[in-house]
């Protein structure tokens, strides 16, 4: 029987800003246009209203979204959903990013208004570097950004994605106008530990930046489905699919693990995957699991008020060490 606990908030870097160990990504709120045409199906309002509410009830007080997910889209469907809950800006905190890719740092504040527009009335609470790949350096970005936090239209300074190298160099620049990087956003979970072995986690535990991991369910590998129902990936888009199928068994031993200390706790194999992620490297990692359903919101929201043992986080940490 799993010990339910209260969610303890945690800072964002070192900010005022506090956060529950888990928000919710909303990228899905894109739809199938623009970028991701072809790759997500169009939510209706009301499944999107359904999902935030079922966050926040769960106890979830943060959204990631972006400016690429749908061009606006994903942030006025998280702004509407919001609205509908009858949430107040002071009780929700959002993240959003700027795009780089074919753009310079003199773009952030020219589409700065766009992102605040799109979020109607919802305040950015943390702006970040979507890519390490625009046009302008790492530094010529944090002053814009910086004049961004000064002008008042947002709260903190994040980036996504950056390698060690880029990051120090970003951090280095805020502190310069007084201010802290928040977050690296990156790829973390059970089946991609790189940032353990390439200095960002190290840099991160030990300047006080959170990481924020997206994909922390692999693509759904970790919740298991794939491994009980493989004729599900038949339902994926083509790339992911082949993405899926080919670490598939090798996942396998992981999602066992998983699946026996889940029933443990009478809880789902991916509400597991999040626990060791927000747990395991003490307050330094915090997820940003997507959902397109309530149930998945729901779990989501469960993976925070239960925590495992040291003995099973260390065998998770173990079991899959090649994932370095």
């Amino acid at each position: 029987m799993k010990t339910k606990i209260n969610v303890q908030k945690r800072y964002l870097g070192h900010t005022d800003i506090e956060i529950t160990p888990i928000g919710l990504g909303v990228m899905q709120f894109s739809g199938s246009s623009g970028f991701f045409r072809g790759i997500m199906p169009d939510l209706p309002p009301e499944q999107m209203n359904a999902v935030i509410k079922t966050a926040l009830n769960g106890g979830i007080n943060w959204f990631d979204t972006a400016e690429i997910y749908g061009r606006g889209r994903s942030e006025r469907g998280l702004a509407n959903g919001l609205k509908v809950a009858e949430v107040q800006d002071d009780e929700v905190i959002i993240g959003t990013k700027w795009f780089p890719i074919f753009r310079s740092a003199s773009n952030i504040p020219q589409t700065i208004d766009d992102r605040i527009h799109f979020l109607d009335g919802y305040t950015i609470d943390l702006y970040m570097i979507h890519q390490p790949w625009g046009f302008s350096s790492p530094e010529t970005e944090m002053d814009a950004m910086a004049d961004l936090v000064k002008a008042g239209k947002i709260r903190s300074v994040g980036v996504s994605n950056f390698n060690l190298a880029r990051m120090q160099r970003a951090q280095a620049a805020l502190e310069k106008r007084g201010l802290p990087l928040a977050v690296n956003q990156v790829q973390y979970s059970l089946l991609n530990r790189k940032i353990e072995t390439n200095g960002v986690l190290d840099a991160a535990r030990e300047t006080g930046v959170t990481i924020v991991a997206w994909s922390p369910l692999a693509s759904g590998l970790l919740s298991g489905k794939f491994h009980k129902n493989p004729e599900l990936l038949d339902q994926t888009p083509y790339f992911r699919r082949l993405m899926l199928r080919r670490r598939l068994e090798r996942s396998r031993p992981t999602v066992n693990l998983l699946e026996e200390i889940a029933a443990r706790y009478e809880v789902t194999p991916g509400q597991v995957a999040l626990n060791w992620l927000i747990n395991f490297q003490g307050e330094t990692v915090v997820a940003i699991p997507g959902a397109s359903k309530v149930q998945q919101a729901e779990e989501n929201a469960g993976a925070m008020k239960f925590r495992l043992s040291d003995e099973e986080l260390t065998r998770l940490d173990k079991l899959t060490h090649d994932f370095r």
